[in-house]
């Protein structure tokens, strides 16, 4: 049988190449890591996490990207079953030891008969055979501009930013404390997940003005600064209005400073553990464009961080992604060259999740193809069919932008129509819907 080929073995690539061999069906993997490097990736490893370590919540029941996990579990993925697996405390959040499950991720492939690793880069779409485009957000510019050809598209790019990582031992903790928001969490681990740094009025508009004179990362001449909503720059949103910040990744809501239990704070920064040991943890909505100088200057400005060693510093790189409502049928596959199939933030998704949730789907399609079956998307009721539908007609094409996973791309309950009932009503009736439509779409492929 002929392997079906995946350009980029990322979380899109790594879970399709997975979903394929499941079907008996070999897979020829290429990934140009780490012979050519990007901004952003560190190593050469499957799956590696770039711009923080969350995959975001983890309840199937009153959020829909909980419920793109259990859809992702129930269908056997790699990345959940890898997630699960170096999970970190986070609340009601699923974060992972980014290193740990990377690594992990590429034994599991690496230990798969079915799987050929070639590496190197793939510089041109190809004619025949069957590919995988899962490239990401940093698709190499020679491979970038062949599918500019192929597509007729005159851009491919928005901008994307990194949050910076801190070293845990330079955190004062005399000053910040441990507290997820509103306690969430089963235990005293998920309770106290986060490490909290408060600020008073004078320290919170002593930050926003640093930060808004602080040196930005300049653009090349031609580009266009266009910014993904679900990932902005923390100077782009504090130049939105000063307040932008404390009722965003600032919020004090849901936190009590358990050295100063009755003092209120007026914003609150997050720092979210990175990796299993504890010894770093990221600064959580953080992303930023700030060259390096300026952010240690503005982030020591930060009470508790004032002597932060950073592990990582933020940066910004340019996110590819296709306008997937004009160019990308329902079974992924390029309109003009069917041959190919993109998956991954390449189609327009944005998170780890429904990255991988692409790969997911594109790497059980392509194979159902291989094996002579045709095999349609998850039903629109549920998270996969909802974002899947969303890319690939439920947009406005003149203004497709990436998107999360979200209970709004979900069709209403018709006794739920007109917004009758609340949340707590609403949300647990869509996952359950979900849930049964989807194992009913697993059902019926075997």
């Amino acid at each position: 049988m002929e392997p079906i080929h995946i350009i980029g073995a990322g979380l899109a690539g790594s879970e399709a190449a997975w979903q394929i061999t499941r079907a008996g069906v070999p897979v020829v993997l290429h990934e140009m890591r780490p012979s050519i490097e990007t901004f952003a990736h560190r190593t050469g490893d499957c799956a590696e996490m770039v711009c923080s370590n969350s995959f975001r919540s983890d309840d199937d029941q009153m959020n829909a990207v909980g419920q793109l996990h259990w859809e992702m579990r129930a269908a056997g993925g790699l990345i959940m079953s890898m997630a699960d697996r170096h999970r970190l405390p986070a609340g009601g959040a699923l974060a992972v030891d980014r290193d740990a499950f990377s690594a992990a991720v590429t034994e599991a492939l690496r230990n798969e008969p079915l799987v050929t690793f070639a590496p190197g880069e793939v510089t041109e779409l190809p004619s025949d055979g069957r590919w995988i485009v899962a490239t990401g957000p940093l698709t190499s510019p020679a491979l970038g501009n062949s599918i500019l050809a192929a597509t007729e598209e005159g851009s491919l790019a928005f901008f994307d930013a990194i949050a910076p990582i801190v070293h845990a031992e330079t955190i004062d903790m005399s000053i910040c404390w441990l507290q997820s928001r509103y306690d969430k969490g089963e235990t005293k681990e998920e309770r106290t997940a986060y490490i909290n740094c408060p600020m008073t009025r004078e320290d919170y508009e002593g930050f926003i003005d640093a930060l808004l004179a602080a040196d930005k990362t300049e653009f090349h001449e031609g580009e266009t600064a266009g910014y993904f909503d679900g990932c902005l720059p923390i100077e782009v949103m504090a130049e939105r209005g000063r307040e932008t910040l404390r009722h965003g990744p600032m919020k004090p809501v849901g936190l009590t400073n358990t050295h100063k239990p009755t003092e209120k704070a007026y914003a609150v920064v997050q720092l979210r553990r990175d990796n299993a040991l504890g010894t770093l943890y990221n600064i959580v909505g953080f992303q930023t464009k700030m060259k390096y100088g300026a952010q240690t200057e503005v982030f020591r400005r930060i009470p508790g961080l004032q002597n932060a060693s950073f592990a990582r510093l933020g940066g910004i790189h340019r996110n590819t992604f296709l306008n997937s409502p004009r160019l990308i049928d329902d079974r992924l596959r390029l309109r003009s060259r069917p041959n190919l199939r993109f998956a991954g933030q390449v189609t327009g998704v944005e998170g780890y999740v429904e990255s991988a949730a692409m790969g997911l789907l594109a790497g059980r399609m392509a194979a159902a193809e291989a094996l002579g079956r045709d095999l349609p998307p998850p039903p629109v009721t549920t998270s996969m069919g909802a974002l899947v539908n969303h890319i690939t007609g439920g947009a406005d094409a003149k203004t497709f932008q990436p998107m999360n996973v979200n209970f709004g791309l979900y069709p209403p309950l018709d006794e739920m129509r007109g917004g009758r009932k609340g949340r707590k009503d609403r949300y647990p009736a869509y996952t359950d819907r979900a849930k049964a439509d989807f194992q009913g779409w697993l059902s019926g492929q075997n």
